[in-house]
């Protein structure tokens, strides 16, 4: 594990507040709600392989959506009651990192819909 200042060195502030705050960029702003292109979705806070493109879909809604993880196990799951609201956030299980939430309004098979900051996220293009 990384102290908070080797975070702070290694991730842009946008990447630090989302993945180590908890904080959620504004919709329709981030680099890949709108990433149609063939590829992997991996952790900017460890590299950890999370989603792929196969498994993203346009939910509307502003932020990368995938309906599961690339593995089990790659992202645990936490109640989250900030804002009122009853929610589940959804980090990295390789570092911690907060990635988003997950919600039970998507698409079939699984019904999920997990909403991602591209912040949390880098993305390999498959070649």
């Amino acid at each position: 594990m990384k102290t908070d200042d080797e975070w702070k060195r290694d991730l842009t502030p946008t990447q630090y507040a989302v993945l180590r705050q908890g904080h959620t960029e504004r919709a329709f702003t981030g680099a890949y709600w709108n990433n149609k292109d063939d590829g992997m979705y991996v952790c900017a806070g460890c590299g950890t392989e999370l989603f792929t493109s196969a498994h993203k879909f346009d939910s509307g809604c502003g932020w990368p959506s995938y309906t599961r993880a690339i593995v089990e196990g790659r992202i645990t799951e936490h109640q989250d009651t900030s804002h009122g609201m009853m929610r589940t956030e959804v980090r990295c299980a390789t570092c911690g990192g907060h990635l988003g939430h997950v919600f039970d309004d998507g698409p079939g098979p699984t019904g999920a819909r997990y909403c991602i900051n591209s912040a949390s996220l880098n993305f390999q293009k498959r070649d």
